[in-house]
């Protein structure tokens, strides 16, 4: 039974003293496939080094997260990615992670919104799907996709954390996907009134680690292992085998990620 962890930040400080450690503990626990989102131009020699490192289980994006998004650094560091991601001479997966973010600072709505279409535009010439954050920012990220969305574009919104009239839209736009992560094992989470009514063919698992672990750890740093842990609550959400749930779902991740 295999699990692929399509939105990890393993590359990141948090993992430095025992990094090594969390990949067995990912065999241990049949994640053999990692996904790793970018985040901004610091982050791309520790993303490449784990790619290097792990070269058949470790599989880069390269975009801008929407925290990262500021009025001073924009035009530079949306610049390095792109030529990251368009010349370094790696195969990249995804655009992403890219999206929104109201949580710490609404101020940067509009360049936000900049960033997200420049990183759209890319992902749609190189045929590539975008990994979208979205955190208090659905009606901005719906706002985005009504225009910008095209029967070519596939994404995913990870950690999905929206209710079913949001799932829903999300699906509606096409080839698009829920990733679902540690939120789902949250007493007040809300996904048991999201998950079991939504295409099961939609859905990928993710930990979004170090952060949102899921119970029983919740308040401690998460880390890729725990996709299984994830995926035996989609099993129980789906009241079928986790077996299920791990076909199921790998089989998603290779389609939308192209593995």
């Amino acid at each position: 039974m295999a699990f692929i962890d399509t939105h990890t930040h393993l590359y990141q400080p948090a993992f430095d003293s025992d990094r090594e450690d969390a990949m067995v503990r990912c065999t241990e626990a049949g994640v053999n496939t990692l996904m790793l989102p970018n985040i901004d131009s610091a982050s791309i020699p520790r993303l490449h080094a784990m790619m290097d490192q792990w070269p058949n289980r470790c599989f880069g994006m390269m975009g801008l997260h929407p925290c990262h998004v500021k009025r001073d650094t924009i035009e530079q560091e949306l610049t390095t990615i792109e030529e990251t991601l368009r010349e370094s001479g790696r195969r990249y997966v995804a655009v992403g992670e890219i999206g929104f973010d109201l949580h710490w600072d609404k101020t940067t709505l509009a360049i936000q919104h900049e960033a997200f279409e420049k990183q759209v535009a890319w992902a749609k010439a190189l045929k590539l799907p975008i990994v979208i954050h979205v955190r208090e920012a659905f009606d901005a990220l719906f706002e985005a996709l009504d225009s910008l969305n095209e029967e070519n574009l596939q994404g995913v919104v990870h950690c999905f954390t929206g209710n079913l009239v949001q799932a829903k839209r999300v699906l509606a736009y096409g080839d698009f996907y829920l990733g679902i992560g540690g939120v789902s094992t949250y007493k007040n989470g809300g996904l048991d009134e999201v998950l079991p009514y939504i295409d099961r063919d939609r859905v990928i698992l993710e930990t979004d680690s170090p952060y949102l672990a899921p119970v029983p750890f919740r308040g401690k740093r998460n880390e890729s292992a725990y996709t299984a842990v994830i995926a035996q609550r989609v099993a129980d959400l789906w009241e079928c085998p986790l077996e299920a749930v791990a076909q199921t779902t790998t089989v998603n991740a290779k389609r939308l990620f192209a593995l």
